[in-house]
C-alpha cells in the first residue's frame, strides 16, 4: 500500500470518491464550455436575407460541438465505470488521472479552433493531437490499474487496457498525416470512432 492509500476501507472509499468527484467536476466544466464557442449570428438581417443561411454558416461550429460532446461524454462514461471498479489507488494513478484531465480541458479550445478554421490543417491537427493524447492517457490509466491490481474482483473490461482500447486514439492519430493532404477528409475520418471501436469490442467479447 502506498503513502496515498488510506489505511481503512472506509477512508479509501472516501478518497476515491473525492478523486471521482473532482474528475466529474472538471469534465462537466469542459463539456459546458463547448457550447460557449457557438455564437448566435450577430447580424442585422436585410430585406431578402434568410436566417437559415446564417445558421448554416454555423455548420462547422455545430460539427465540432457535436463531435467533442460525444467524445467527452464517452470518456466520462468510461471513467465512471472504471472508477466503480477501483478498490485502491496509488500516486501513479493520481498523476495519470490529472494528466488525462489536463488534456480533456483542452478539447473546448481545439473544438473552438476547429469551428473557426475547419478547412485549415493546423486546426485539424491540433484537435487530433489533443484527442489522441486523451485516448492514450486514458488507456495508460486503465492499464496501470489492471496491471498493479488496483481494481476489484470484477475489474474494468480488459480490452480497455489492451490494443483494442487504443483503436479510438489511433483513428485520431492516423488523421494527422491525412490533414496535411486534406483537412476536411481528416475531419470525416474521425466519424470512424463511432463504428470501429464498438465493432472491435464486440469481436473481442465473442472471442
Amino acid at each position: 500500500m502506498t503513502e496515498l492509500e488510506a489505511e481503512t476501507g472506509g477512508s479509501r472509499v472516501r478518497e476515491l470518491d473525492r478523486i471521482a468527484a473532482f474528475t466529474d467536476g472538471v469534465i462537466a466544466i469542459a463539456i459546458t464550455l463547448l457550447v460557449l464557442a457557438i455564437d448566435v449570428p450577430n447580424v442585422k438581417l436585410e430585406p431578402g436575407d434568410s436566417l437559415d443561411d446564417k445558421l448554416l454558416d454555423l455548420g462547422p461550429d455545430l460539427f465540432a460541438y457535436a463531435l467533442s460532446f460525444a467524445v467527452i461524454g464517452r470518456y466520462w462514461l468510461l471513467h465512471h465505470r472504471f472508477f466503480a471498479t477501483l478498490e485502491r489507488f496509488d500516486s501513479m494513478l493520481i498523476t495519470l488521472n490529472l494528466l488525462f484531465l489536463g488534456w480533456i480541458v483542452l478539447i473546448p479550445f481545439t473544438s473552438d479552433l476547429l469551428g473557426e478554421f475547419p478547412g485549415h490543417a493546423a486546426s485539424v491537427i491540433a484537435y487530433a493531437v489533443v484527442l489522441t493524447a486523451v485516448g492514450v492517457v486514458n488507456w495508460m490509466t486503465v492499464r496501470h490499474a489492471i496491471r498493479h491490481g488496483l481494481t476489484g474482483p470484477s475489474p474494468v473490461e480488459p480490452f480497455h487496457g489492451d490494443l483494442v482500447g487504443l483503436s479510438f486514439p489511433a483513428i485520431f492519430a492516423l488523421s494527422i498525416p491525412v490533414a496535411l493532404l486534406s483537412p476536411r477528409a481528416a475531419s470525416l475520418t474521425w466519424l470512424l470512432v463511432f463504428f470501429v471501436h464498438p465493432i472491435m469490442r464486440r469481436r473481442r467479447r465473442e472471442d
